[in-house]
């Protein structure tokens, strides 16, 4: 896989996926305001399945998990500009900005299809990628305000994500963990966004399961795909992703051992 960035600073790239796909699980730490230039992208959360191609805009929250699984399309590399909307760059917009308060966040991905504001303020940027030697800042601080700006008069309602500047509570485990153990992450990182630290997630967690997160994980995932094989006739191979395993054969050799047939047999009659 060939995988191509160019920085103008390091919020503001150009990415360029040459593969056939490319997989991950992921949880940003900033807000990612995206524009598809080619190529086709498939995000899966807990509740819902997204899908977006050439020409579209989408912004999605920071702190949320997600598989997202990213395919070139008639020939052309996936190819987007990612602009990364920070929590202290929105800190500075906002302190000049009157919003509602007390707003609760909506924990979604914002859709912006082949908006022209939009589009034209990301489209303005392609050119700069060009330009030789270091970007300046001040271009790109008007650029992300500008961006920012848009979106808020595009949808008053991303007020209630951008200027929420909350960090993760302590949350329910086991509902947290029944709904995301399909994502790959560190343990660090779960412990996050369930507001516990490392030790005392690690803690939490046997208490509860009785059962370490690494085998509950296998278990919970290996279930669910023998679900999706048996009940939904999908193929091992439209599976293994997005259960949370990352190489086909591995996942084959777990299930095998766990089901005693290899994930091709089931569901045939």
């Amino acid at each position: 896989m060939e995988h191509i960035s160019k920085y103008l600073t390091k919020e503001i790239k150009l990415s360029s996926y040459d593969d056939k796909l490319f997989k991950s699980d992921l949880m940003f730490d900033d807000h990612m305001l995206i524009w598809f230039i080619s190529g086709e992208t498939k995000i899966i959360q807990a509740d819902a399945t997204y899908y977006f191609r050439a020409g579209d805009i989408f912004l999605i929250p920071r702190n949320q998990l997600a598989t997202i699984v990213n395919y070139p399309k008639n020939g052309l590399p996936h190819k987007t500009v990612v602009m990364h909307l920070s929590t202290s760059r929105l800190r500075a917009f906002y302190d000049k900005v009157e919003v509602r308060r007390h707003v609760v966040p909506e924990q979604k991905i914002f859709s912006f299809n082949n908006h022209p504001l939009l589009e034209s303020c990301l489209t303005s940027l392609i050119p700069y990628f060009d330009v030789k030697g270091e970007f300046p800042e001040t271009i790109a601080s008007l650029k992300i305000t500008e961006a920012i700006t848009i979106l808020r008069e595009i949808d008053r309602n991303v007020d209630s994500v951008l200027a929420n500047f909350d960090e993760p509570g302590k949350i329910d485990l086991v509902d947290f963990m029944q709904r995301n153990f399909m994502f790959n992450m560190p343990m660090e990182k779960l412990g996050y966004l369930t507001g516990r630290s490392l030790s005392t997630f690690n803690r939490d967690f046997k208490r509860i399961f009785n059962v370490t997160p690494q085998k509950w994980l296998t278990e919970k995932r290996l279930e669910l795909a023998h679900y999706q094989l048996a009940q939904q006739r999908k193929k091992p191979v439209e599976v293994y992703l997005e259960v949370g395993f990352e190489d086909l054969s591995h996942f084959s050799f777990a299930f095998k051992k766990k089901y005693g047939v290899a994930p091709t047999q089931v569901g045939r009659v």
